[in-house]
């Protein structure tokens, strides 16, 4: 039986991640990076394109999992008729090389276990050669090398291409497995100590989370949701990727299937002000500085997203030998939507570097420079059709998200110089811009008829980017143009009490045939606006709701089917964590925040 999305939970170290299923089966894993080649692909394909799994032998499902409280370590455990066992698994913060540690107990009884370990590099595609080498198994083909060091015997089957090991345990019983990938040009990387590991990934994850200034309602989602935030920063440049994944169907079956392992600056302000409130000042600090490296250069040049490290070609390809996640096709890494024109990004930009300015996160040279020159390109650019916010490949037209995030920059801009008086900028130049902008939008992108923003100039159609025109200051929550809005959004694009982003019904806007679930991160917009809207009751009821979607250790993916009651697309989701952790501070207050 297939699993589904939500059957699999994340570790990682901050530079990578790894998803573990119910079965005890670590069916995706990329190395050494989030964007590297998968060396563990099962999740996209089937056991042949390669999984690593460790559970009691003959058994299926686990029969419970969790969190060590506060952390990014997961226990597994199986009741079986011999006993209880439970796999512990981790990725310790690397110092030399990623590792990933699987610590196997005996709870009670005498268990019998069965690791099976399948690698495959490239996507499931190249079969390593596997050989022995100072006690450990080496796995090598190309430029990748990976070391199994198992404390059980190990033996490799050669019909198979696959590292078994079969052993028992009694209770209080304990050994330990560590998968250590390095360039194989390079000598081996230092051993780590599994236990001392453990030990130390426990401690650091919990000294992390203390700092959380959060204290308000639903404590354990908001902490559970920027741990998942935390696992998916690439900590070398502080990049956030959007998922760990790649390909999850956003439709099962469908072919909305794209790559998430990038830094989408769309998520810019949404993250910085999550992580700010949270109290989290030097992540914060180190996204913005990673988003100032970014978009250095030509405001011409800019692009809705970026590798890790501020890498710029992200050149779409498809898989053909992966079946996908429920035969969903085609498999695809790289995404090519990076070559879209978005003007919402440059408000995006010019948002988030305001925003951390007023928190106080220090100024770096040419910060104003750059937003300077950004406002100058939006200036003569912004009347351009573009993709808009969803990425849309049905062609570019007037989108009103993307004109409403047009003011934003200039209304940041301005309201920069007005605060910091010594910083030079056209004032009036940009004051004049976001009038103009704004004066359009209201024309234009709005149907007086019924009461509601549009999707694009002259469109009857909605889309719920549009909850976030109070939130950006565009008009006040109680503009009855904003109340019609939200209420439209609420009944037409309602999707099994919650919300999709567009109707994907016309496949004019969007280029693709129809169907996916409920956005879930448009699905905590509502709720935001609900509450600024005057409605707050509704809002947490939606809130609750939302909360009841997470999995069994609290992760979400970027969609929700509300028919078939499953998760969609890619996963964990950095946007859909977001949003938690903000309509979190929304609904209950920012003095519960510290």
């Amino acid at each position: 039986m297939k699993p589904r999305i939500e059957d699999y939970a994340v570790i990682g170290d901050e530079q990578t991640a790894a998803l573990v299923g119910r079965d005890g089966s670590i069916d995706w894993l990329c190395l050494p990076r989030f964007d590297s080649a998968a060396c563990f692909a099962r999740l996209l394909g089937d056991e042949d394109n390669g999984h690593w799994r460790i559970a009691p032998k003959n058994a299926g499902t686990c029969t419970r999992r969790a969190y060590r409280p506060d952390t990014l370590v997961l226990d597994t455990e199986w009741d079986t008729d011999e006993g209880t066992l439970r796999v512990t698994d981790l990725m310790p913060q690397r110092e030399h090389a990623p590792d990933v540690v699987r610590i196997v107990e005996g709870v009670s009884g005498r268990v019998t276990v069965r690791s099976t370990l399948r690698l495959r590099f490239d996507y499931g595609s190249i079969v390593p050669w596997m050989r022995r080498a100072q006690g450990h198994r080496v796995a090598v083909a190309g430029p990748d090398s990976v070391w199994l060091r198992a404390e059980p015997p190990v033996r490799t089957w050669g019909e198979d291409f696959s590292t078994h090991s079969e052993f028992t345990l009694a209770e209080g019983d304990r050994v330990a497995f560590v998968l250590t990938w390095h360039p194989s040009h390079e000598p081996r990387p230092p051993l780590i100590d599994p236990y001392e590991a453990l030990s130390s990934s426990v401690t650091d994850w919990r000294h992390w989370t203390s700092l959380c200034r959060y204290t308000g309602p639903h404590r354990d989602a908001v902490v559970r949701s920027l741990i998942t935030l935390k696992a998916l920063t690439y900590s070398p440049t502080g990049g956030i990727v959007a998922a760990a994944t790649s390909s999850l169907p956003e439709q099962l079956g469908g072919v909305r299937n794209w790559d998430y392992r990038y830094c989408w600056l769309r998520d810019s302000t949404l993250t910085l002000g999550a992580l700010l409130a949270a109290g989290y000042h030097d992540e914060a600090e180190a996204w913005r500085d990673w988003l100032l490296r970014a978009v250095a250069g030509d405001p011409a040049d800019l692009q809705i997203m970026y590798g890790v490290a501020g890498e710029r070609r992200l050149a779409e390809v498809e898989l053909p030998w992966l079946s996908g996640f429920a035969g969903s096709t085609p498999v695809r890494t790289g995404n090519g939507a990076v070559d879209q024109l978005q003007l919402d990004v440059y408000g995006e930009v010019l948002d988030s570097l305001f925003l951390a300015r007023r928190s106080g996160l220090p100024a770096r040279p040419h910060m104003w420079a750059i937003q300077r020159s950004l406002m100058e390109w939006l200036r003569s650019s912004w009347r351009q059709p573009d993709e808009g916010l969803w990425e849309v490949r049905g062609g570019r037209r007037q989108f009103v998200h993307s004109k409403v995030m047009v003011w934003v920059a200039a209304d940041r801009a301005v309201r920069t110089l007005e605060e910091h008086p010594d910083l030079r900028g056209d004032m009036e130049g940009w004051r004049r811009l976001r009038d103009e902008v704004h004066q359009e939008v209201c024309e234009k992108g709005y149907d007086a008829e019924r009461n509601t923003f549009t999707q694009y100039y002259g469109s009857r159609e909605l889309d719920a980017a549009l909850l976030l025109i109070p939130r950006v200051g565009f008009l006040p929550p109680d503009d009855p143009r904003v109340v019609g809005t939200v209420d439209s959004i609420r009944d037409e694009l309602g999707h099994g009490g919650f919300v999709r982003r567009y109707d994907t019904g016309d496949s004019r806007i969007d280029g693709l045939p129809s169907g996916e679930g409920a956005f879930l991160a448009c699905s905590f917009w509502l709720a935001d606006a609900l509450h600024m809207t005057g409605r707050t009751e509704e809002a947490r009821e939606l809130f609750e709701r939302l909360l009841g979607l997470v999995n069994d250790v609290g992760l979400l993916a970027e969609e929700y089917d509300p028919v078939e009651g499953c998760h969609l697309g890619n996963f964990p989701q950095a946007f859909s964590h977001i949003a938690l952790v903000n309509t979190a501070l929304t609904l209950f207050g920012s003095d519960e925040a510290g």
